[in-house]
């Protein structure tokens, strides 16, 4: 007597539908990342694309540049400002080229002029959701090239054709490249970091070089090799550099003079002298003779508005992006701690020192510029004065504030937990914060407007909710075991942080109408 086998109808088999369930959940999923990639960069193309035409020639001064390439290719080589090669504009032609070439393939309208920085706008905005995606993810990729898209001042940048817009998309992606070498620790994707440096060095000189530091700190702390092989691989990457920049030096400097036009911008018709003069180190130093906008010792004022530590954080740069640095900042410091028990290797927190080494080191650039730039000015030192009483009764009312968020969220977070007792402690504190900032910093009596003044500090508020539960979010995440102490300071990091936010807000809705404010277009 025989039993006959099972055939495979007697039993389930469930490896092909899981199979088949996985692989159409990869594709649904893959599909959804391309599809938010898709909306983000044609958002910001449609951003920084649309009216463009409003700007004319943008900055007419290069834009004759690219006419000129596009008729002549001697002039195309050495960014001449004129067809008949007499002279050069005052900065490498990199950012010229692309212009020119559009210019040539199209004619020479406002379009073919201004197009290749907005599309150098959207390709920056892609590469820098690669990068953060290659250690944090499709959302947080999405989130920060969000913030760069709009960020008013990049859209203003990627919608004029100063070189600026090429020297962005140049050191996003010799950081995404960076990132790759690290790793692995691969020393070829390093040398293509030099060499986005190199060609960044070829469209705005040494201002390349800003964050070149970071970069090399980055890769030397965190590629997962030998140190000895990480300082070859550096130095092979400062190699290319070198290369990518030095030969287009090299050409200009060994032509005889009389072969090509006059550098402008130099004092003695040397590319030389302009990268190591006021495009250069004169930008350290403060002696930018040869300059266009007047050369000398800089001054306070001219057609870039008044120079000093404060520009960044007052007017127009205050309200456009200089909000987000502190906050940026701080978020940094709690991103670290809350990092630190990774190993050396850590690609997260290697991300963190890399973006926020970006921040810090740009940042300090342009407090010392504005520094040895600075002239004296009466009228200044009382803007100054002014802003410096407001920071400081700000910063007491700060304290406090923050001191009584601590003691509430200390009393409720037994009773409510941790999230329902930091939404009430901000909800309190943001009230009497902005009511007290209204009458004792800036000096706003009586009702009037009263309700929009209190809109505009819930704002802040909602920044700072967005901050505190975000921090609560990353710390359950992290380090779920903390301390309640710990997870206090964590939060009182972040609210220190939108407390920095609400006086820019508040600076912005209440300065104006302050007894003895200078009248707009004055001071």
């Amino acid at each position: 007597m025989t039993t006959a086998a099972p055939t495979r109808s007697d039993g389930p088999s469930p490896m092909p539908p899981a199979e088949d369930t996985r692989s159409h959940g990869s594709i649904s999923g893959r599909a959804a990342r391309f599809a938010g990639l898709a909306a983000l960069l044609l958002v910001t193309a449609v951003l920084y694309l649309w009216d463009l035409s409003a700007s004319g020639y943008g900055n007419e001064f290069y834009a004759a540049a690219a006419q000129a390439g596009a008729d002549n290719w001697t002039a195309f080589f050495y960014g001449s400002l004129d067809i008949g090669n007499q002279i050069t504009v005052d900065k490498p032609p990199a950012s010229i080229w692309l212009m020119a070439l559009s210019v040539k393939l199209f004619g020479l309208n406002s379009w073919s002029v201004l197009v290749p920085q907005a599309l150098l706008g959207v390709a920056s905005v892609g590469v820098l959701y690669a990068t953060v995606k290659r250690t944090s993810g499709h959302t947080a990729g999405l989130i920060a090239g969000a913030i760069l898209a709009l960020t008013p001042a990049a859209a203003l940048m990627f919608r004029f054709n100063n070189p600026d817009a090429l020297l962005v998309f140049l050191l996003v992606l010799a950081s995404w490249f960076t990132v790759r070498a690290v790793e692995k620790g691969s020393w070829k994707w390093l040398a293509w970091a030099g060499v986005a440096i190199g060609f960044a060095s070829l469209t705005k000189m040494l201002q390349a070089f800003v964050i070149l530091p970071v970069l090399v700190a980055v890769y030397a702390t965190a590629a997962p090799i030998r140190f000895r092989t990480r300082v070859w691989h550096l130095l092979g990457a400062a190699a290319a550099v070198v290369v990518s920049l030095g030969w287009w030096v090299a050409v200009v400097e060994l032509v005889p003079e009389s072969w090509r036009p006059y550098i402008g911008g130099s004092q003695t018709n040397s590319v030389l002298e302009l990268i190591f003069g006021y495009n250069g180190l004169g930008r350290i130093t403060g002696n930018q003779v040869g300059s266009v906008t007047g050369g000398g010792g800089g001054g306070a004022g001219g057609m870039w508005g008044e120079t000093g530590i404060t520009r960044m954080f007052d007017g127009v740069s205050g309200g456009m992006i200089s909000w987000l640095i502190p906050a940026a900042l701080m978020l940094s410091v709690m991103a670290l701690v809350l990092l630190a028990r990774t190993g050396r290797t850590s690609m997260e927190r290697a991300q963190v020192i890399l973006w926020a080494g970006w921040l810090v080191i740009t940042a300090l650039d342009e407090i010392r510029s504005a520094v040895s730039r600075r002239r004296p000015d009466p009228a200044l030192n009382g803007a100054s004065g002014r802003l410096l009483g407001q920071l400081l009764r700000f910063g007491g009312i700060g304290i406090a504030s923050t001191a009584a968020y601590a003691l509430l969220f200390w009393i409720l977070a037994g009773p409510l937990g941790a999230l329902y007792a930091n939404v009430v402690a901000l909800v309190v504190t943001a009230v009497a914060n902005t009511a007290a900032n209204r009458l004792l910093t800036f000096g706003i009596r009586g009702r009037d407007r009263l309700f929009g003044d209190h809109v505009g500090g819930l704002l802040a508020f909602g920044i700072g909710l967005i901050l505190t539960t975000g921090s609560l979010w990353l710390m359950g995440t992290y380090w779920p075991d903390a301390a309640r102490s710990v997870t206090l300071l964590v939060l009182c990091l972040a609210n220190a942080v939108a407390t920095v936010i609400r006086f820019v807000t508040l600076r912005f809705l209440f300065d104006h109408r302050a007894p003895g404010a200078p009248e707009p277009g004055t001071g």
